[in-house]
Order: C-alpha cells, then structure tokens, then sequence
C-alpha cells in the first residue's frame, strides 16, 4: 500500500472556504481546479498512491472546513490533520470538539523554524504544552513542522510526555539551520517513536523530480532514524526507491506506506 502524507488541498472557493485573517500566507486560488480533490485523486491513480493523509494548509488557519469536506466526501481514501494556534483561549477544546465531529482527523500539526514564530516561540511554553497533550490523550500524531533550531526543545517535550507519536515533516528543513542543530534533529531518531517524513526536498535540492544531489544528506537521516521510522510525503513515490536505493524492497515498502498504514491502522490492525 502507497500512502502520501502531505497533500495540501486549496479550493477557489473563497465564499465556501476563506482564507483565514491570520494566513501566514496567501495562495494564487484563481488558477486552482474547480475541484481540487477530483484532481488529486488524479494524481493518485497516475502515481499508484492508494491513500493520503490530507494535511490542512496554513492559509486556511483554524478553519477546518475544506479539510472535513474532503473526509467528508471520501471517508475510505482519506485522514487529515488539524491546525490551530496554541496561544488561543481553549485551543485544547477546540481540539478535542474537531475530532469529536471527525475522527478521521488523525494528528495536529506545530509549527516552528525560523522565519515562522507566529504560532510559537518555545516548545516550552505552557500553551504550547497544553495543545500538545491534549492531541496526546486525544490519539493524534504530532505533526511537526520545526527548523532544525527547535530540534533541542522537542526533545525536552519528549522527555516529559514520552506516549507521544512524532511525525516530523520535511527532513526538519535542513536549509534552515546549521550542522551543529542538525545534530539534535539526529538525536530525536533516539525517542522510539519520533518518525522522520522524507518531502521537501525540493526546499533545498533543484534536481526535481528525484532529487539525486540531496543523497548524501538522505543517507544519514535514513542512517539514524532506519527505514521502520521514515515515511514517504510529496512528489513522487519512486524518491523512496532512489533515496533507499541500498535498502530492500520489504524496507522501501515500509517508507512509501508501511509504516503509515500500521501507524493510521490502515492494515487492518488498530492504530499504534
């Protein structure tokens, strides 16, 4: 089973689904599909993809409504994520409301790196901690989206809530720090269950669609978190079998849906 966790969905909508007044970005919608999950669903059959994990983009903040109406409109392909902003009064509870209307919400997401502190500054702060529990008594994974600058504090927050499930996004955006805070990325492979999304790729390599000028930094985030803890979002699945080229087929097969699916229970087996 292939699984693509990272698909963001953006509709030209803007009545249905607004951008929100806090969207740390702003989209071009007008070149959007009229029916931007029919497209991807597209893209899914072209590239052999049999589930994804629909994660709910930036622009649209805390406003979930496009996400549900996805999971709404096909329940057996799709699980999203949630998004909101820690320092709000009863984010927790929102959180909590969110999965009651739609358990096929699965994680929440934090983000973190430089350039990007209008949602948290410190992983240590009591909102931040308080969001981040509730999502761990609540079943979800913890999605993160960090620079390789708060590699430190996250391993702090795994220490104090060790039931946590970490799905960190992107490589931890190498491009974005330095070797040294690099290293503490490395060092979350120790926390058992951290796993480490290979996607992004193309935030610091040019060579699209495989990335070949990336494989020397690939092998050592493969090196320390093993193919049992990577998992495969974005672009193309044949990334995994050029980035995992020295690896078995059984482990490539983990990377591009594997784990996920054991980790979502989507093989048939409860969730982890």
């Amino acid at each position: 089973m292939i699984i693509e966790w990272n698909q963001h969905i953006f509709h030209p909508d803007t009545e249905r689904f607004p951008l929100h007044e806090r969207a740390s970005y702003r989209p071009d919608l007008t070149t959007r599909a009229a029916d931007p999950l029919q497209q991807y669903m597209e893209h899914m059959e072209a590239e052999g993809i049999d589930r994804a994990v629909l994660v709910h983009p930036e622009p649209y903040g805390d406003d979930h409504r496009l996400v549900l109406d996805c999971l709404d409109r096909e329940p057996e392909k799709f699980l999203g994520t949630t998004l909101l902003y820690p320092s709000d009064d009863g984010a927790p509870q929102r959180l909590a409301e969110l999965v009651a209307k739609q358990p096929r919400l699965v994680s929440t997401r934090f983000h973190a790196h430089r350039g990007k502190e209008q949602y948290l500054h410190d992983f240590h702060e009591d909102c931040v901690r308080a969001l981040w529990s509730k999502a761990v008594d609540l079943g979800l994974i913890i999605e993160l989206h960090i620079g390789p600058d708060y590699a430190e504090q996250v391993a702090g927050v795994l220490k104090d809530i060790p039931d946590s499930v970490v799905l960190i996004d992107h490589l931890a955006e190498p491009h974005m720090g330095n070797a040294v805070e690099f290293s503490h990325v490395l060092d979350l492979a120790h926390f058992d269950n951290v796993y480490m999304k290979l996607s992004g790729l193309g935030h610091f390599a040019k060579d699209e669609p495989l990335y070949e000028s990336a494989l020397p930094f690939t092998r050592r985030v493969v090196d320390a978190f093993g193919p049992e803890r990577m998992v495969w979002g974005s672009g193309t699945p044949a990334i995994v079998d050029t980035h995992l080229e020295a690896f078995s087929d059984a482990d490539r097969a983990l990377v591009k849906g594997g784990n996920l699916a054991r980790l979502l229970g989507w093989n048939g087996a409860p969730r982890v």
